[in-house]
């Protein structure tokens, strides 16, 4: 039996019990695909048993297996979460519907961040009641990470993680009618390494028809490791387990060793000798593709999806400040970062150089990690998709600056995603420590961005003029919205 405060669905696997919250009905921990038990782990997503009764879906799930992430002086547990909530029902969904019901609504399908191996549909940052609140049904994603998502493993099939999210946009296309929402009117959006799997998803050819439109939230076109690299990982992952190279013997590990394992590999060198490394070794996890997802978009796979793609003003600034390392910078670190990111460095460094006069070293680095890790991947996916005429191509740059850690923080990556789903007025996120800061954010920022996510999420634009090779229109988002054609255009030439 149904009530106001306790709605029930029925999906096509069972019945589930929600709870209301405010303008939201609430629906966590419902299963999208059978649990990653044993063998399991390393093998396609299954779709789950039927469940008889009415399942519970009013508290928080298990999480995949992964460490506590710490990042410096910076708190930043209501992004990455607690760490490892146990249980092996992992492969979730949490829904997030109006609670005056309706039919045929927008459809928000979010791909969480944390390189690979961290994070979850827990975290206090992805609470979808804004977007409920606001006619849209949110559905957030848990995937599998690190060894068991993303190693590439001889006798597994690859990027399993990825899988697990075509698995969760199959399960939107059946299920999300029964919550409200318009199973042909789907976006699929990430940030972060969810980014990165959303544009390999607009690659993927088992996800075509799944979703119409696409936001890429600093992440990347460009970088997925090739066969070479990701075996190069599954070598040094089998040879710190003891094991031989193959997924009936890592099938055979405990989650705990594999989540242990995961983490000594952090320091792997993948460097190729050639310039644009992904990461730039900030994860040894990630997508593993014969072609990067920018260049099967520019050869039409995703002609018909509507892209939203942008980044963050100083991304860099996260993996810097936090640690000390923007401060303790160099000119020997300025040049170790244009050597892992361009073929020409000293060209590189003398550009920057020019389009930031009296810049540090601490923000010179910063600059080229930004464009190294997101900024060229995130250009090279908007060219790619801008050139096919049958869809709209957006751009944007985050640029508002939080003034946490002594006000060093910036518009670092990640910061963009409070704004996005309206939860800036958290109190978990202010403070001198804490991702947005002290004080106040400017009034009424937090709502007009997560309106044009919406509006794009509804219509395919969202408020500002489209992105072309020709113009590079992108809206820069800070207290004040400006649209600028090709934003430090010196610096991205370079590049080319």
């Amino acid at each position: 039996m149904s009530d106001r405060s306790r709605p029930v669905v029925a999906t096509a696997r069972g019945a589930v019990r929600g709870l209301r919250r405010g303008d939201a009905r609430v629906f966590l921990n419902v299963p999208y695909a059978a649990a990653p038990r044993g063998a399991g782990r390393f093998a396609p997503p299954r779709p789950h048993e039927p469940w008889a009764g009415v399942r519970d879906a009013t508290v928080p799930g298990p999480t995949a297996p992964q460490s506590a992430r710490r990042l410096g002086g910076l708190d930043m547990t209501p992004y990455f979460g607690a760490g490892w909530s146990r249980g092996e029902d992992y492969l979730t969904v949490s829904v997030y519907a109006p609670a005056a019901g309706g039919a045929g609504l927008p459809v928000m399908v979010f791909v969480h961040g944390g390189g690979f191996v961290a994070g979850s549909n827990r975290s206090a940052l992805y609470d979808g009641a804004a977007f409920a609140r606001d006619g849209v049904v949110l559905v957030t994603v848990n995937y599998r990470l690190g060894i068991a998502g993303f190693l590439d493993v001889p006798g597994a099939p690859a990027n399993r993680g990825l899988l697990d999210v075509v698995a969760a946009l199959r399960w939107v296309r059946e299920n999300v009618s029964a919550f409200g929402g318009d199973p042909g009117n789907v976006t699929l959006f990430g940030q972060s390494a969810g980014a990165t799997l959303v544009g390999g998803v607009l690659a993927a050819p088992a996800a075509v028809g799944l979703f119409r439109r696409a936001i890429v939230q600093s992440g990347s076109g460009l970088g997925a490791f090739t066969p070479e690299q990701g075996a190069r990982v599954t070598r040094a992952a089998a040879g710190a387990l003891g094991i031989e190279p193959r997924a009936a013997a890592f099938a055979q590990v405990p989650d705990e060793r594999l989540v242990e394992a995961a983490g000594g590999l952090a320091g792997i060198d993948l460097r190729t000798g050639t310039h644009g490394d992904p990461l730039m070794g900030l994860s040894p996890f990630g997508l593993v593709l014969d072609t990067q997802p920018a260049v099967s978009v520019a050869g039409g796979l995703a002609a018909g999806v509507d892209l939203l793609v942008g980044t963050n003003a100083e991304e860099g600034n996260l993996y810097l400040v936090p640690v000390g390392a923007y401060d303790g910078s160099t000119a020997a670190d300025v040049e170790e970062a244009a050597a892992r990111a361009h073929h020409d460095p000293g060209r590189l460094v003398a550009a920057y150089r020019a389009s930031r006069p009296g810049a540090s070293f601490g923000e010179l680095r910063s600059a080229l990690l930004t464009d190294a890790l997101f900024g060229v991947g995130s250009r090279a996916l908007a060219d790619a998709h801008g050139a096919h005429p049958h869809s709209a191509t957006h751009a944007y740059e985050f640029a508002w600056r939080s003034p946490a850690l002594g006000g060093r923080l910036g518009a670092c990556h990640a910061v963009e995603v409070p704004f996005v789903f309206d939860v800036a007025g958290r109190p978990e996120l202010r403070g001198r420590d804490a991702l947005l800061g002290p004080g106040e954010v400017p009034a009424g920022l937090a709502a007009r961005v997560h309106a044009a996510w919406v509006r794009f999420a509804r219509t395919g634009d969202p408020g500002w003029a489209g992105y072309s090779a020709d113009r590079r229109a992108t809206m820069r988002i800070d207290a004040e919205w400006t649209l600028v054609d090709d934003p430090r255009g010196g610096e991205r030439r370079v590049w080319d």
